[in-house]
């Protein structure tokens, strides 16, 4: 099938996953809107009980560790940060519909994808901070969530397609699930999510290091650094065995992206222990969620 095409299949089938809650569209608004309050969050927040339940229930789970209970959206704000509570009810949304912890008879296992999927997030988060850059802690961190949100896609609406696609990268020697899939199917999942993130309305700032995640010669490119951040955190996380990516093995870092984020060993071995030291904090906050 011709890519376009492709393309124009998943794109109808799009409607036919959860449908995000009424809440996701606004606080993609408020996430560039400069003028947004406390008060503004909060509001819209509270409108979706169930995810103002999620929300605090995450916030109060290992994962951020703080000794006390948070017990309203506004002492999330003043402990978390207004930007950090922005990108938590927009991942909570999406997870509270997507997630799910059953195995499909893919044999692709939803549960691994989000523990892989939320430590990339979180990967990317303590790069930014590492580069003193926390006002785009926000954004990484629905990057690194998203970027694998292809593969749900896949796994729903091509499942034979996909179950060869990952019989291939665990039983070969070449076990990069993306390049399979563009043998198999004709798009990687990174394609495939940016699809969906179009569909979705999210910021192209979100939706084009996910579609690009495995594309090659992105020096020029306007989001090479978002790229680089998740590349490195995606690879760390898969050496790590942080939840199931679906590969065989995990990819190697890329020096090009360590250049662009003018990484070395010592900063990159200091990144790969502060996410050990998160993995339980990790799977509690998907834990809060499922």
């Amino acid at each position: 099938m011709e890519k376009d095409a492709l393309k124009a299949k998943i794109y109808a089938r799009i409607d036919e996953l959860p449908t995000l809650p009424a809440v996701i569209p606004r606080l993609l608004a408020l996430m560039d809107d400069p003028k947004c309050t406390v008060g503004d969050l909060t509001d819209a927040i509270s409108h979706d009980a169930a995810l103002t339940a999620k929300i605090l229930k995450v916030a109060n789970s290992a994962y951020y560790g703080f000794p006390q209970e948070i017990s309203t959206l506004e002492r999330a704000v003043a402990l978390l940060g207004f930007n950090m509570v922005k990108s938590l009810a927009i991942s909570v949304g999406v997870m509270r519909n997507m997630a799910n912890g059953k195995r499909d008879s893919t044999g692709f296992s939803w549960e691994g994808l989000w523990v892989h999927s939320l430590a990339v997030g979180t990967g990317m988060k303590m790069l930014a901070e590492r580069a003193g850059n926390r006002g785009d802690a926000e954004y990484l961190f629905i990057v690194g969530l998203l970027h694998d949100i292809g593969k749900v896609v896949l796994d729903q609406f091509f499942q034979r397609d996909f179950a060869r696609t990952l019989e291939k990268a665990r039983n070969t020697e070449d076990g990069l699930l993306y390049r399979h899939e563009r043998e198999i199917i004709g798009l990687d999942h990174g394609e495939v999510g940016g699809i969906l993130l179009e569909r979705w309305k999210f910021p192209e700032r979100i939706q084009r290091p996910v579609t690009l995640h495995h594309q090659d010669n992105l020096s020029d490119n306007a989001n090479a650094l978002d790229i680089s951040m998740l590349r490195i955190s995606d690879a760390i996380t898969q050496d790590l065995a942080l939840g199931d990516s679906g590969n065989r093995c995990p990819p190697p870092v890329d020096e090009v992206d360590l250049d662009v984020l003018a990484m070395d060993a010592v900063a990159l071995d200091g990144l790969r222990k502060q996410l050990e030291e998160a993995r339980e904090g990790i799977v509690a906050f998907l834990r809060a969620i499922i």
